[in-house]
């Protein structure tokens, strides 16, 4: 079981959250997260719209229909959020 599951439990958000963790200096698509996550596009769309608004994500328009995400590497939430991820990652591995 991942170290953020045990303490905090399995959501779609935190799975969320940790896909873009892994994946930091990468752009990707809703679609991108649903298939490496194994969450629905619903609920992916759903769930990544407070992490946007509270900063920690970055959506980008591509075109009319297509938005991108990635962590926003200039808010100190995520910079806090990444280096937990990290130090639990250690702690409990």
């Amino acid at each position: 079981m991942d170290p953020l599951e045990k303490i905090f439990g399995k959501t779609a958000q935190m799975t969320v959250l940790k896909n873009l963790i892994e994946r930091q200096n990468e752009s990707t698509y809703l679609s991108g997260i649903a298939e490496e996550t194994g969450l629905s596009h619903s609920s992916v769309s759903r769930v990544i719209v407070p992490l946007i608004e509270s900063g920690i994500v970055i959506e980008k328009p591509l075109g009319k229909q297509i938005r991108t995400f990635q962590l926003n590497m200039d808010s100190d939430a995520t910079s806090l959020i990444i280096d937990f991820y990290k130090k639990i990652n250690q702690m409990l591995e």
